[in-house]
């Protein structure tokens, strides 16, 4: 009888509590209402200033082409309001995975990259996949994997237009019957087999021989020199040298001079570099194809900002690259400074 008296008690205690929270409710409603929604506000308010961070995970900032294009990173996250940490490994695929966990740990917003290579880009988006963290890849490509967006070059026309500079005056010359060498970038890189391709082309079409190809490895001034070394002593009819960079051009000239074939054997390049605005017209260098690597950034950003707020983003973004030679610089010289070089906003 005593537990029966106890459960009954308790009950009423239980209907008391639940009819007194009842009127507390219908009579501070609206203020309980009014006090949520000041709470909300304050924490929109407060989310709304923290930055979202972003990662751009580039292969080597120490070679101009990157470190521009990470000024246009920077640049357009800057204008959108993202926070921006760049991370360059200098061309090592170990550190290069070493960063990517480092971004993925810090559960960052979103991740852009311009990889090692395109098959170190298939590990960096798996691990990126386990978090779900976003991922566009500008330049260079991959080999696999889900990735937002992809933004390019149109590697192979621009190579092919630039061939046709060459040939053009590989012709004017009346040295068509003479071989043309190639000191190449890793022919594992996507972009790397389209330039090549692109370039065999326009020889092939002008019916001009390919010496050799040879592949970069360290980058160096040294290295760009000794291949082209190889390629003048194994090739005596060596005409011209393709650099399929811009950075290490001086090793190439270098070792044209010192071979004592300084009028006889023409080079020209991919990319730009500042100097080139004085090397071109005085005829140092044939020309060169000039990807836009400061635009190539600023849309990096601006397709990851859209995914970022919901919006549908094309797969493949791919930009023009400018076959620049002696007789079109000066008309082009405004957009080389601004998307090319990133000197001129």
């Amino acid at each position: 009888m005593k537990n029966r008296r106890l459960d009954v008690s308790s009950v009423l205690f239980l209907k008391s509590s639940l009819i007194l929270l009842f009127l507390i409710t219908v009579s501070f409603g609206n203020s309980s209402v009014a006090s949520t929604e000041i709470s909300s506000n304050k924490v929109l308010s407060i989310s709304s200033k923290i930055k979202k961070k972003l990662v751009y995970i580039v292969s080597d900032t120490r070679i101009p082409f990157w470190e521009i294009m990470s000024r246009g990173v920077k640049n357009k996250a800057d204008a959108l309001g993202y926070e921006l940490v760049v991370y360059s490994p200098n061309n090592s695929a170990k550190r290069e995975l070493e960063f990517t966990a480092r971004a993925i740990n810090e559960n960052v917003s979103g991740i852009i990259v311009s990889p090692t290579t395109s098959s170190a880009c298939v590990t960096i988006l798996k691990l990126a996949k386990t978090k779900s963290i976003p991922v566009v890849i500008s330049d260079i490509g991959t080999d696999s994997g889900e990735y937002v967006s992809y933004v390019s070059s149109n590697n192979r026309e621009g190579a092919y237009e630039i061939g046709k500079v060459l040939t053009k005056k590989l012709a004017k010359l009346n040295w068509v019957k003479g071989s043309v060498g190639i000191v190449a970038i890793p022919q594992k890189r996507l972009n790397g087999q389209a330039r090549t391709a692109g370039f065999m082309q326009a020889m092939d079409e002008a019916g001009i021989k390919g010496a050799d190809l040879k592949q970069q490895v360290t980058f160096t001034e040294e290295e760009t020199y000794t291949l082209s070394q190889q390629l003048i002593n194994d090739h005596p009819d060596l005409r011209a040298i393709w650099l399929q960079g811009s950075d290490r051009y001086n090793g190439a000239l270098r070792a044209i001079a010192d071979a004592g074939k300084k009028d006889k054997i023409l080079l020209i390049t991919f990319d730009a570099e500042p100097i080139f605005l004085d090397l071109i017209p005085k005829g140092i260098l044939v020309g060169s194809a000039m990807q836009q690597p400061y635009l190539m950034g600023q849309e990096a950003v601006k397709v990851i900002d859209k995914h970022l707020k919901g919006q549908v983003v094309e797969k493949n973004i791919q930009l023009p690259i400018l076959a620049i030679s002696t007789e079109n610089i000066a008309r082009k010289l405004t957009l080389i400074k601004r998307n090319v070089l990133g000197i001129e906003k």
